[in-house]
């Protein structure tokens, strides 16, 4: 149901665009993102047994090619991330207990995403509630939506931003609409 709902609410942003699934467990999301026409899809996991699970995956759906897998622990992977020029979509779901044992690192990792990645790129963070939701980088500029107990929150890199000061524009190509007040929507 929330992975129905993200890839719903990204809708043309999917299309012709990196998708990053950082934290990827099964890969399930960068599988999914490719189904609907990414362009890429990076998979970012530490454990091996799943990183050789995503291979296969790729393998065996003769997407392999449009697939990457990256073994590495993704707060080190952030912190080295060299960014494409072009809009990205970037989705992270850490382990949930690292909101309370990895906190910083957590948000260094969200923090960095967001300063490196280009204009219209989409960050979404899928999580259960948790009071770290709310020391989030420029908390007032995500959009959250609730599932029974996960959380997506969905933020949009405006143009010209670096340190999250942005008037709020609308990417013609994607159909998202990142307004003042912070909240993302499809349009």
């Amino acid at each position: 149901m929330v992975r129905e709902a993200m890839f719903s609410i990204l809708g043309n942003a999917i299309p012709d665009r990196p998708f990053y699934d950082i934290f990827a467990g099964t890969g399930v999301n960068g599988l999914e993102a490719l189904s609907r026409g990414a362009k890429t899809a990076i998979f970012i996991e530490r454990d091996f047994r799943l990183a050789n699970d995503i291979e296969r995956h790729l393998a065996a759906w003769n997407v392999a090619k449009a697939g990457r897998v990256m073994r590495a622990d993704a707060y080190r992977w952030a912190e080295h991330w060299q960014a494409p020029h072009e809009p990205v979509n970037l989705f992270v779901s850490p382990p949930f207990a690292d909101f309370e044992n990895r906190l910083p690192d957590f948000l260094l990792l969200v923090a960095d995403l967001q300063v490196k990645a280009a204009p219209y790129s989409v960050l979404v963070i899928q999580s259960e509630r948790c009071a770290a939701l709310d020391k989030l980088p420029l908390r007032d500029q995500w959009d959250e939506r609730r599932y029974g107990r996960n959380h997506l929150l969905i933020w949009v890199k405006e143009e010209g931003e670096n340190s999250g000061q942005g008037s709020g524009v609308r990417d013609q190509e994607s159909g998202i609409r990142c307004q003042v007040s912070g909240g993302v929507s499809a349009s």
